[in-house]
């Protein structure tokens, strides 16, 4: 969520800031803004609304003229989206942007009302600035390490001191943040992307670390201000992979970058025609002995946990939870030691699963990351680790980020019903070379399928409600769908599994309602094809998504649109039948005017509660 970015080099600051989070569109926003030295002086320029909104408002406030600033996009939690609750906030002699919630800002607020500060705006970042000020001695290192010892919550700061006009300061807690450096500069930012123009060198900085940049380079210390040496790292994909490279949206490019991110992912991880983690941490032994599993996530990554339990049943007959990350942490769940708690995110700092993993942790169970960003908080953290390689994902609503993330769960279940015998070597190698071949069989469906689904798409704009029922690893792929649509068309939408639907859900149906219908498991198509005549007898507009198998056996006028794929091993269909269901939400959405990869409210990292 949001976007911090600060700059020192000979540039033109002001151009480096704004082209730097236009970079981080990607994490939602409502506001913008950038602080520069000018003169000596910190000049702050931001506004309510999108980037080009603020670079507006520079042509006509004239732009700051320095090579050391800051800036963000923020959006909002503590105020309403407005000028002057924009980032940056400053106290009189300090300016800050701030990404993360303070949760004890009102007990800070109060302190610093009765010593006769004033405030101008209803965030909790001003109470910081405020705070900064307050405590400042002349000594930037010694005021931050102060004032971090008195917030509670998650953060990360870039900071300006008015005393020090030729360097930035930067902390987190919590909050992503990262450090790039280059030849006589240096760059703060919530995100690669947000400096892969300028360089692709960056470090990662720790839980309560101080960054100290200069054009000579970037220092660290920590909360006591003792020297840290740091690893330099590398970006391992360029400008390239994070632009629209022709494509009119991300989430298309990202569609059609399905195959190449599951090839990536999975044949790394297959030697000798079996699954090989153990870069991963996981071996047959270490993962032998689990009793129970549970899947923790948020969003999209939970349905890749709901497709990830009924594989790991099925294969490994190893029971598995599957929880909502912030419910898990907050209902005293049941784990210990012998258990496995696999935490699944794209970012890899969703606040609600890190919170998730600690506690897993410190019940004494096993912990395995399944993440895309490397070295991220999540995967610094757990035991094991499977890194899902699906490159940038810039697109707010996943998709190649799930479909490898599918993939990884396939990997992991082969293995451990490997590991626990429930399936024998020859079963898993026929497995493994079946999800092999998923790559040809995800692009022959965006090949032969996008047509029908643009044409599909368009009976869809003007519907305010809709419904997607599934069986089994349907429903699994229902829930996801239904979450694609809503997230970039702004319709309606819920999943159901299909045979609850006589238990209130029903009620719902009425003349013309669209029902998108998933069907891929041949063992329950006909108790699915019963619950198809159900909705259609009351009047919906049924969308069947099926296998050219399935579509043999079903009555003429069973659904409105049919939309047919290729038959492969039932198990792996969710990989497959969820390119459909991306399509339909994606040209849905462009079809509504929306620009799907950018849908209100929300943020791509969502890194507070």
């Amino acid at each position: 969520m949001c976007g911090i970015v600060g700059y020192v080099g000979p540039k033109d600051c002001s151009d480096v800031l704004v082209s730097a989070l236009t970079k981080l569109e990607y994490r939602g926003y409502d506001s913008a803004g950038i602080a520069v030295f000018d003169n000596s002086e910190i000049k702050t320029v931001k506004t309510k609304g999108k980037l080009k909104d603020l670079e507006d408002k520079l042509v006509e406030t004239g732009k700051p003229e320095g090579h050391v600033g800051i800036g963000h996009t923020r959006w909002a939690t503590h105020g309403e989206p407005s000028d002057v609750n924009s980032h940056p906030h400053s106290g009189a002699r300090v300016t800050i942007v701030h990404n993360g919630i303070i949760e004890n800002y009102i007990e800070l607020k109060e302190f610093l009302t009765s010593k006769g500060r004033t405030f101008i705006s209803d965030t909790d970042t001003e109470v910081i600035a405020q705070l900064l000020d307050y405590k400042y001695n002349g000594n930037p290192l010694e005021t931050i390490s102060s004032v971090m010892a008195e917030l509670k919550g998650s953060f990360a700061l870039g900071i300006m001191f008015r005393d020090f006009p030729d360097r930035v300061f930067a902390v987190r807690r919590e909050s992503p943040l990262i450090v790039g450096v280059a030849k006589g500069e240096c760059f703060i930012a919530s995100d690669v992307p947000a400096i892969l123009k300028y360089t692709k060198n960056y470090y990662l900085l720790d839980h309560d670390e101080i960054a100290t940049l200069t054009k000579d380079g970037a220092a660290f210390v920590d909360k006591h201000l003792a020297p840290v040496q740091k690893d330099l790292k590398t970006a391992d994909w360029d400008m390239e992979a994070a632009e629209k490279g022709g494509y009119p949206h991300f989430m298309i490019k990202e569609i059609y970058e399905q195959p190449t991110a599951i090839k990536t992912t999975v044949i790394p991880r297959i030697k000798d025609g079996l699954p090989c983690l153990e870069e991963c941490g996981i071996t047959l032994e270490k993962i032998k002995d689990f009793k129970n599993i549970a899947i923790v996530a948020c969003g999209t990554a939970m349905h890749a946990g709901m497709v990830g339990k009924y594989v790991i049943e099925s294969l490994a007959r190893v029971p598995v939870t599957v929880d909502i990350a912030s419910e898990f942490r907050y209902r005293d769940p049941i784990i210990g030691k012998g258990d496995l708690v696999i935490i699944i995110s794209q970012s890899g700092e969703t606040a609600d699963s890190l919170a998730a993993l600690r506690l897993a942790k410190q019940t004494g169970a096993v912990t395995l990351a399944i993440v895309n960003a490397k070295g991220s908080s999540i995967a610094r953290e757990a035991d094991m680790l499977i890194y899902t390689l699906a490159g940038p994902e810039i697109a707010v609503a996943s998709t190649k980020a799930y479909i490898t993330q599918l993939s990884v769960m396939y990997l992991f279940a082969f293995e451990l019903a490997l590991a626990k015998q429930t399936i024998s070597t020859d079963e898993c190698k026929r497995l493994v070379s079946s999800l092999l071949k998923m790559p040809d069989a995800v692009q022959n469906i965006i090949d032969n399928c996008e047509e029908k689904c643009k044409y599909i798409a368009t009976k869809l704009i003007t519907a305010d409600n809709l419904l997607y029922i599934g069986r089994g690893l349907d429903y699994a792929l229902s829930m996801e769908g239904s979450l694609k649509l809503k997230e970039v068309s702004y319709i309606h939408s819920e999943s159901y599994a299909a045979g609850e639907l006589k238990h209130g859900t029903i009620s719902l149906i009425d003349d013309g309602m669209p029902v998108i219908a998933v069907a891929t498991q041949s063992a329950i198509i006909a108790k699915t094809i019963s619950n198809i005549v159900e909705v259609k007898s009351r009047g919906a507009k049924v969308i069947l998504v099926c296998t050219d198998v399935c579509a043999r056996d079903l009555n003429d006028g069973i659904a409105d649109h049919i939309i047919e794929m290729p038959h492969s091993e039932e198990l792996l269909m969710p990989i497959t039948a969820v390119v459909p269901l991306q399509l339909l939400a994606y040209y849905t959405s462009v079809d509504r005017g929306i620009d799907p990869d950018k849908p209100r409210n929300l943020a791509k990292s969502v890194t507070v509660e």
